[in-house]
């Protein structure tokens, strides 16, 4: 190959590599499992912020790919019975949870309160687990999900409280439920697990791949 000619690939090798590749062990949930649902929160205004946050560009899910082959497996066991998984977040850059450490600082905004938060102040958020400086999703493996039925309209199974609502009934334990929102939460948290999943007691949509290929990395790029 002469010298035009090897300009010429590197030129055409840039215009078709996006900048925003993602690294190297992860990849797009949608090509692991075709269909997916997807609700991504924080890449609307439907969440606690009450706004895009920064960071999320892209409504495509990232994870690793151990925990989405993992994902994938729940999936196989829910379709059998006519139910799929719904995501609301996987991978999620360091930019956003510094956005939401900032939010919480901002007393006077409480827009979301009645939804979301209706009996905590946004002050003990942080000091009592509802979200932290650094997160798990920033490593890549978890996810936060519920499940829906499989064919439209996709009706979410009822688990007691909706996603990222801030208090005990969101807690897996939660003991006030309904036989059939206990019976919900347990099956989601029972594949998870059995997948390798481990919950999390504050959070019964909230689950972290125990096999984390990067447990000690904060991630920070941006999906796009």
């Amino acid at each position: 190959m002469n010298r035009i000619s090897t300009l010429v690939a590197l030129l055409i090798g840039v215009m078709v590599s996006p900048a925003w590749a993602i690294p190297p062990g992860f990849v797009y949930l949608d090509e692991v499992i075709p269909q997916i649902r997807v609700d991504m929160r924080y890449a609307g205004s439907h969440n606690f912020v009450g706004r895009p946050v920064i960071g999320y560009v892209s409504q495509r899910p990232v994870m690793t790919e151990q925990a989405a082959n993992a994902l994938a497996k729940v999936q196989d066991d829910l379709r059998p019975f006519g139910l799929q998984l719904l995501i609301y977040d996987t991978y999620r850059p360091q930019q956003a949870v510094n956005d939401f450490v900032d939010w919480s600082k901002d007393s006077t905004d409480t827009q979301t309160k009645r939804e979301f938060y209706p009996d905590l102040s946004k002050s003990v958020l942080f000091p009592e687990g509802y979200i932290a400086e650094r997160s798990s999703h920033s490593r890549g493996s978890t996810a936060d999900l519920t499940i829906v039925q499989l064919l439209p309209p996709y009706k979410a199974l009822d688990m007691g409280s909706g996603f990222d609502f801030f208090g005990p009934e969101s807690w897996p334990e939660y003991d006030a439920l309904k036989p059939q929102q206990h019976a919900n939460r347990l099956l989601l948290r029972t594949l998870m697990i059995k997948q390798g999943f481990a919950p999390y007691d504050k959070e019964w949509w909230h689950f972290t791949f125990k096999n984390e290929p990067f447990p000690e990395t904060y991630f920070n790029f941006v999906v796009d």
